[in-house]
């Protein structure tokens, strides 16, 4: 066949056939789930590593695997990501699809290796907005899209404001829950401030958002295993505790 004519079937050819479209390409999920983990200065490195086994606890608790069955497709995507101040996020675990108690092994196992890189002051605005981004340029599309974001404190030293971030968050249509560490281990109660009523009054937002405590150190892996078993099964507190 002659080169022009060649030429002009393939640009044809082309034009017709553009590939799969992104819905193709994308793998579908329950949740797409971003865990946002303080790692600012009043976190020291003890208690990143007290916060990352709890985390690695709970995604692992039967209860959240049953919890993961329950959704649309049987399977959440999740990654894990400690914040600092506007310079300083870090993935520790990427996008991870969890459908199986192996799943989630292979996830707290690579959560519990990864060195700490994230330090500074808060900068909550920023680090909601980071975790916008990771949902929006993944190739997963979810049912539902969540962050949350675990603080010690309300405060924002730097980058957009919070309530600039939430408001994109939210008229993206992704949801914004909260852990209020309250734990000695994890810096404690703020002296000024009621810390759960600044996370519903100034972080959260999107359907259904909601805040847990975490009271004590003995019981952060039980607040963050309620919190992902709300999050993950779209169910509410009192629910969860009737049925337990």
């Amino acid at each position: 066949m002659h080169l022009d004519k060649l030429c002009v079937i393939l640009i044809i050819l082309m034009f017709f056939w553009t590939g799969p479209t992104r819905a193709q390409e994308e793998t579908k999920v329950g949740v797409e789930l971003v865990l946002l983990a303080d790692a600012t200065g009043s976190i020291d490195d003890a208690e990143i590593l007290f916060q990352r086994e709890g985390y690695a606890k709970a995604i692992t608790d039967q209860n959240v695997i049953s919890a993961i069955k329950t959704t649309i497709y049987e399977r959440i995507a999740v990654t894990y990501v400690e914040w600092g101040d506007s310079n300083s996020q870090d993935i520790v675990v990427g996008w991870r699809i969890i459908d199986s108690q192996e799943s989630a092994q292979d996830f707290a196992k690579e959560l519990r290796s990864h060195p700490r890189k994230a330090r500074g002051y808060n900068a909550i605005g920023t680090a909601l907005l980071f975790g916008k981004n990771l949902i929006e340029t993944n190739n997963i599309w979810g049912f539902r899209r969540v962050i949350d974001i675990s603080a010690d404190s309300a405060n924002n030293w730097s980058g957009p404001p919070i309530e600039f971030a939430r408001q994109e968050i939210v008229n993206a249509g992704i949801t914004i829950n909260g852990l209020a560490i309250l734990c000695r281990h994890c810096s404690g109660r703020p002296n000024s401030y009621d810390l759960e009523l600044a996370f519903r009054t100034q972080i959260i937002g999107g359907d259904g958002a909601f805040v847990i405590t975490a009271d004590n150190a003995a019981t952060f892996a039980d607040a963050v295993r309620k919190k992902l078993i709300l999050e993950i099964a779209e169910t509410t507190l009192e629910n969860m505790e009737l049925r337990n």
